[in-house]
């Protein structure tokens, strides 16, 4: 579980566009000792689950939008819609999984849109997980409902996470931080948080004096 931080150019989604080869790297990124530069595009790609800030869904039905090369039944796409609670609100409409999405899902909240895509994510299975800002622009009670999710369903699993909120990286085994494309901290939060004048603390601070105590607080917690 690594946390990814940093002030806005930091380098953060620049990280992710070299781990999945949207833009080739110039240096080396190994994922189990293997190159990712010796590993196929599409394979590469096919083992990471993404779930990006803005969801992406395309016109047509739900089910070809959970499985679009159709590797999965009926009722394991049930069970994963029930797994990120959506399965109700499926079920209430007229053609279930066959309801129509309309072009980039504007049918559906944002919160619907950043489940369905976290539902698709479970249905791969994959060994990676990455979360560019995945809570940045839901309610409150859907990220609660993301942060939990991800925690039971991909405890086993390596879980890249772009925070914008700091609160959903605490639990992180290390966090990385990042300045103007260097990472210039590497450690668990309460370990960044005992650095006096450290990149990671001063982030800390900025969210305000109550909530950095309360940020402090679960860094401790985790740390036990």
């Amino acid at each position: 579980q690594i946390g990814i931080v940093g002030r806005t150019g930091a380098g953060k989604s620049s990280l992710l566009a070299a781990l999945l080869r949207l833009a080739e790297p110039t240096g080396e990124i190994y994922i189990d000792d293997v190159n990712v530069l010796k590993i196929g595009l599409h394979e590469l790609r096919n083992k990471i689950s993404v779930i990006p800030q803005d969801p992406i869904l395309f016109s047509g039905t739900l089910r070809k939008n959970l499985d679009p090369f159709e590797e999965y039944t009926d009722d394991q796409l049930w069970i994963a819609l029930e797994q990120v609670q959506l399965k109700v609100k499926v079920q209430s409409e007229r053609e279930g999984l066959y309801m129509e999405v309309s072009d980039s899902g504007h049918n559906l909240s944002v919160g619907q849109r950043q489940l369905v895509c976290l539902a698709r994510a479970i249905l791969r299975q994959n060994n990676i997980l990455v979360l560019d800002e995945a809570t940045a622009n839901v309610d409150h009670s859907t990220d609660r409902l993301i942060q939990e999710t991800i925690r039971s369903r991909f405890k086993n699993c390596t879980v890249l996470t772009v925070a914008h909120r700091i609160h959903t990286i605490m639990d992180s085994s290390k966090v990385m931080v990042l300045n103007q494309g260097k990472l210039v901290e590497f450690d668990t939060p309460y370990q960044l948080l005992q650095i006096e004048d450290g990149f990671f603390k001063n982030l800390v601070q900025q969210t305000g004096k109550a909530q950095a105590k309360v940020l402090q607080s679960l860094a401790e917690n985790y740390h036990k």
